[in-house]
């Protein structure tokens, strides 16, 4: 019971610092260029990822990394925190907070998707009907508040923020499949992302840049809270809960709470399509995972 309860104490802890991002994305992108934002996050959450890995005693498995399992590494830091997260931010950009998180929720439905090709599994008939339920969501959170009006949406932002879960749910496939520590796969995929960003700068020319402190703050922030420590919480969770599937639905509670930050802090008028749309997507999300398996 003890352990049961310390597991949604952790859970609880994760949604909340996931549920503030998208208010710390907007805040840092008010002030910084998405590049050098996401290059201080990603070099952020790689040294708080070290720690971890060193306070659990697990630098030994850094030293036994097999080239093999580099490369991987390199392929991973390459899709996350590389490519996904700079389509992200550009639909942030585009989009409001409330608008872009949501959206990109609907990647475990393209999991399933992508699973046919990588994994040669079927797809079940509920699937599809998973995918409409969910793509509804989409269309009304796009609406923003606007349902039975066309153009308000920004459509570039809306296909930036659902394409991203492409990546995502390629990410997690590959990264399921790696059998290595979890601390240990997420400190190398963020290192060899650093490097790809640091390159990225050099080669755009974006070094010279001068972030107010809140962008500053805001970077540093999405390092530790979004890609840092809020995963060693989380899987803390996952760990110590007697049942992992009920702390694992927990975690669509988050986009619901982001909605007060978002409204206090970023003063986004919500719009009613908002959390409607959401649970269409959380439906669609239920509607797939409900006694299915998806073997990696």
């Amino acid at each position: 019971m003890e352990k049961n309860r310390q597991s949604y104490i952790y859970a609880g802890l994760a949604i909340l610092f996931w549920s503030t991002v998208p208010t710390a994305f907007k805040i840092s992108l008010a002030e910084i260029d998405i590049l050098p934002m996401l290059t201080i996050a990603s070099i952020t959450s790689s040294l708080v990822l070290f720690i971890i890995v060193l306070a659990g005693k697990k630098f030994y498995l850094i030293r036994l990394t097999t080239r093999k399992e580099l490369l991987n590494s390199a392929i991973l830091g390459l899709i996350n925190p590389f490519l996904y997260y700079l389509i992200l931010l550009k639909a942030y950009q585009l989009l409001p907070a409330q608008v872009a998180q949501p959206l990109n929720m609907i990647w475990p439905i393209i999991l399933v998707f992508l699973s046919v090709p990588i994994l040669r599994q079927k797809i079940e008939k509920k699937s599809f009907i998973a995918l409409f339920v969910s793509f509804i969501g989409v269309y009304i959170i796009s609406s923003q508040g606007k349902l039975f009006e066309n153009g308000h949406a920004d459509i570039k932002g809306v296909l930036l923020a659902t394409g991203s879960s492409l990546f995502w749910a390629f990410y997690f496939i590959l990264n399921v499949k790696d059998k290595r520590d979890e601390g240990v796969k997420l400190l190398l995929n963020f290192i060899f992302g650093s490097i790809y960003l640091i390159i990225a700068l050099a080669i755009t020319g974006k070094w010279h840049f001068e972030p107010g402190l809140s962008g500053l703050a805001g970077s540093v922030y999405i390092g530790i809270f979004e890609m840092g420590i809020t995963f060693f919480f989380w899987l803390k969770a996952l760990q110590m809960a007697s049942t992992t599937a009920k702390v694992s639905n927990l975690v669509y509670l988050a986009p619901f709470i982001s909605l007060f930050f978002v409204h206090f802090i970023l003063h986004e008028p919500v719009y009613y399509t908002t959390p409607v749309g959401l649970i269409f997507i959380i439906a669609g999300i239920f509607v797939q995972t409900n006694r299915s398996k998806l073997i990696l």
